[in-house]
């Protein structure tokens, strides 16, 4: 075998849902190892998440979960080199890079956003997010639409 597959190191839930997704998206939040500030940016933005969707009757963190959900692509489309062409052949994502791709995509388009701070950011792009719209949103659309449109290179899978 060629490439050397790694031994992943188990992640530690966060100290306040113990869960270890909230901890994986801690960590791409983070900037520079500041941690405690990302705990903070996150914890103050499902705080606003709750505050903004008091109506429904799903927790801040459900709310979360559910927009990481809808940000998250099905296919996506990889560049297969064929006898001197290059074909963008679409295949289905597997479990563990469909979170990763909705966490950055998440974090990057809030980043993105106008407002004051990074909480009130967040906060509005996962509000979005959970009502199917939003920079993510677009984004997976795109990626998607992009799929379709070569649909006919599927037989190029690898």
């Amino acid at each position: 075998m060629r490439k050397y597959k790694s031994n992943k190191q188990p992640r530690l839930p966060d100290p306040k849902h113990y869960d270890t997704l909230v901890t994986r998206f801690i960590n791409d939040l983070m900037y520079d190892g500041k941690k405690s500030l990302a705990l903070k940016i996150f914890y103050n933005t499902l705080d606003i998440v709750g505050e903004r969707l008091s109506k429904e009757e799903l927790s801040p963190l459900e709310i979360w979960r559910k927009a990481l959900e809808n940000v998250a692509p099905v296919v996506e489309v990889k560049s297969r080199r064929i006898g001197g062409a290059t074909f963008q052949v679409p295949q289905e994502v597997n479990q563990e890079r469909k979170t990763s791709i909705s966490i950055k995509n998440m974090i990057k388009y809030a980043r993105q956003r106008s407002g004051k701070s990074m909480e009130e950011k967040l906060a509005a792009e996962i509000v979005a997010a959970y009502n199917g719209e939003g920079g993510a949103y677009k984004r997976k659309e795109e990626i998607h639409r992009m799929a379709e449109a070569n649909k006919a290179f599927a037989h190029f899978r690898f």
